[in-house]
């Protein structure tokens, strides 16, 4: 297990959030978007540093892991949001655009303001709030879900929120094996896809043939 923690934010003294999205690669399913805001209070309390110092990019930690995270980070953080975007609307306006939708989605729905933005990766789209005429001010940080504390989280309820959408999925389409390939381009996925053509949740406009 890690011993240091993550950075607590990209910039001190203001109200900071954390994006990040889960399912950019998937031949099927949503693109999960997530956002999380730290409370200042969070950091006084010793007894939390442990589960601090586990949090990480969700890719790094297992399944166990994430899942005894994800109720800490509900719990503890000032404000989070999870937010799904459909195969549909990722084959009307591509992947890309898709992921940073969510993102903006998520935090729309947040309970608190931010006054800075943090996204995982190297591309992102201002932010204008809903009635607010001024973009929050944001920066792209490539592989920031293991440089800092509020993306570590929105990666880990991203990724937790997706899978547990694609277990949904797999109970309607369980040739697919989405319970284990999460809809990503395996060679089962493939196989089946020969076999019993695409779903609903497939997205049209991804390579689905090999």
């Amino acid at each position: 297990m890690k011993t240091n923690m993550l950075e607590k934010y990209c910039i001190e003294g203001v109200i900071e959030v954390g994006c990040d999205e889960a399912g950019r690669g998937p031949l099927a399913g949503s693109v999960v978007a997530a956002a999380v805001v730290w409370g200042q209070n969070l950091w006084a309390a010793n007894h939390h540093q442990e589960w601090l110092t586990m949090l990480n990019d969700s890719k790094q930690l297992s399944d166990q892991q994430r899942r005894y995270l994800r109720p800490l980070i509900e719990q503890f953080a000032a404000a989070w949001a999870v937010v799904e975007v459909t195969a549909e609307e990722i084959d009307r306006i591509n992947i890309l655009n898709a992921s940073i939708v969510g993102m903006h989605r998520a935090l729309d729905k947040l309970t608190i303001m931010p006054q800075h933005i943090i996204v995982d990766g190297n591309k992102w789209k201002p932010y204008i709030p809903k009635g607010e005429i001024m973009e929050i001010p944001a920066r792209t940080i490539v592989k920031g879900d293991g440089k800092y504390l509020s993306i570590a989280a929105a990666s880990v309820l991203a990724k937790t929120y997706r899978d547990e959408y694609m277990l949904r999925l797999h109970e309607q389409y369980p040739q697919y094996h989405w319970d284990t390939n999460m809809g990503y381009p395996t060679k089962a996925h493939y196989e089946a896809i020969r076999k019993y053509g695409i779903t609903p949740y497939h997205r049209k406009t991804f390579k689905l043939y090999k």
